[in-house]
């Protein structure tokens, strides 16, 4: 196997070597000020050598490391290769920078398995959807339509996506499928037509000729074993795949929070493992997933039926979300020293994280369900929704049997009447049919990346909607960073006798990032919140 060995730096060397310009300071392991990595761009390279010499793996997809000596680039904080020198390193914010630069993944560490990073402060935010749809649908549409669909013309988005990621779109999408397809090879035995049209390419040649021209070899020397069989059943079978975390990582409190949460016959929690229904993208079929962690290899393996392998970059996109394998914990953490002062030593626990939501039109409609009532009885209620407007499949397990129901579901005449009949309030249910309205008519999309001062207007225009369910949506619908919930009963706990007013004040030196500075409070949100 290939790695980022060449040239290498002994320990005495490691210990004593690179350097730093003055005010810059020497990164060491646990003193490092992650805020340097979170903008758009990186620090000099000098501090993004120090980075490596560190040896922390919370640097993990935060930059890359390529090595002029090798060809190769790496993840910094993971790769076990022998660290290179200097002159021999140049470093990228993403692989896509990497590979048009000219180097290929290494193999030891797998740059296609790196966390992910949440959207930069000082990013675009159209560059930021066009790059999660590029993420997410690798072979759905021309870059043109990508570009009209965020109001600009192609030659502007292409301006503006080489200066936020130093790279143009096309090559963008083009080290998103190759590096979900060296994945799928990897990791499964499907075979080379299925992985070439579940990464986005349009044919078997062209997924050849790009292997060829990127990474200098056929598809096949990433397989395992060159002996590993394809059939009809192997194709059939359900497959695993891994999404990498940033440690530490409270995967319990996270799967505390989706059990008291899920909807019956959508989602389960079983035996220490997320389960849920998946609806393909095209309405009609449905499959399912099956979310466990794997502490040792600080990853989660996620398992994922026959139905979804045309939508298995979708799939991944929004398991990443939903349990928050992006964040940063040590960038949290430097954060929070102003909470703290404020609510206590006892609110500090490392690793907690934050779930957006897997489908942004489910999960509101869940907190609008939930309004005034146990979160019991909101994934009761919930259930009878989904069973009433969706589509009853078969899951693998007893728990699941249908599929949440889409948006057009509600848009008939009859369906605030048929949400009255398995117990909506007629307030929730017109608020549930309006939401679903607007949606189908592009006025919200419920997605990460969207113009949350337009969708958070528009949701606050619905009636039965206040601005605590609008912060709460755009927290786990939208991602948002800066959701802040003053009116929350977990929030005025931790900080008791302090009016909304004067809590909104105390916050503002947390901005942009007040949902992941008051992280520690979702402890008590994650009883709280519907």
């Amino acid at each position: 196997m290939e790695g980022s060995a060449g040239e290498h730096m002994d320990d005495k060397e490691k210990a004593n070597g690179g350097t730093t310009k003055a005010g810059e300071g020497k990164i060491v392991k646990g003193e490092v000020d992650y805020g340097l990595f979170a903008g758009s761009t990186l620090p000099s390279q000098d501090v993004c050598y120090q980075a490596l010499l560190s040896g922390d793996p919370h640097f993990d997809g935060l930059l890359f490391v390529g090595v002029f000596s090798t060809g190769i680039y790496c993840r910094v904080g993971v790769c076990w290769a022998k660290v290179p020198k200097r002159e021999n390193c140049t470093f990228f914010k993403t692989a896509a920078e990497a590979e048009a630069a000219g180097y290929r993944p290494c193999l030891k560490c797998r740059p296609e398995l790196a966390p992910g990073t949440p959207i930069a402060p000082d990013i675009d935010h159209a560059v930021a959807r066009a790059a999660a749809s590029m993420r997410e649908r690798p072979g759905d549409a021309p870059i043109a339509r990508i570009a009209a669909e965020q109001g600009m013309s192609e030659r502007h988005l292409r301006r503006l996506f080489e200066q936020t990621y130093g790279v143009s779109p096309a090559q963008y999408r083009e080290t998103c499928r190759l590096l979900l397809a060296k994945s799928l090879l990897t990791d499964t035995k499907l075979s080379i037509t299925r992985i070439a049209y579940a990464s986005g390419f349009a044919s078997v040649r062209r997924f050849d000729d790009a292997f060829v021209n990127s990474y200098g070899m056929q598809p096949t020397r990433f397989r395992k074993s060159a002996q590993d069989s394809i059939s009809a059943k192997t194709e059939a079978a359900p497959i695993v795949l891994h999404v990498d975390y940033r440690e530490p990582y409270r995967f319990d409190l996270l799967l505390g929070f989706l059990q008291m949460r899920a909807i019956e016959g959508v989602e389960a929690v079983l035996d220490g493992a997320y389960w849920r229904i998946v609806r393909a993208s095209d309405g009609e079929r449905a499959g399912w997933i099956k979310v466990e962690n794997d502490p040792p290899h600080r990853r989660l393996a996620v398992t994922i039926s026959p139905e979804l392998f045309d939508d298995i970059p979708s799939v991944l996109a929004r398991t990443r979300r939903l349990f928050d394998t992006d964040c940063v914990p040590g960038a949290v953490e430097q954060g929070l020293a102003d909470f703290y002062e404020h609510a206590g030593e006892a609110y500090r626990i490392p690793g907690i994280r934050v779930p957006c939501a897997f489908d942004g039109f489910e999960m509101a409609t869940r907190a609008i369900l939930g309004q005034q009532i146990t979160v019991k009885a909101a994934s009761t209620l919930a259930g009878r929704v989904a069973r009433e407007f969706g589509t009853q499949t078969k899951g693998p397990i007893p728990e699941l049997t249908c599929a949440f129901p889409l948006p057009q579901a509600f848009c008939a005449d009859d369906a605030p009447a048929r949400l009255g009949e398995v117990g909506v309030i007629a307030q929730r249910a017109n608020a549930i049919c309006a939401i679903a309205r607007a949606m189908e008519a592009g006025e919200l999309t419920l997605h990460p990346g969207a113009d949350l001062v337009a969708e958070a207007a528009r949701l606050g225009s619905i009636r039965g909607i206040g601005d605590w369910t609008v912060q709460y949506v755009l927290m786990r619908a939208y991602d948002y960073p800066d959701a802040f919930l003053p009116t929350d009963y977990g929030v005025k706990l931790a900080l008791p006798d302090m009016k909304p007013r004067e809590l909104e004040k105390l916050s503002q030196p947390w901005r942009p990032w007040r949902t992941r500075r008051t992280r520690p409070l979702r402890k008590r949100l994650l009883t709280r919140c519907p």
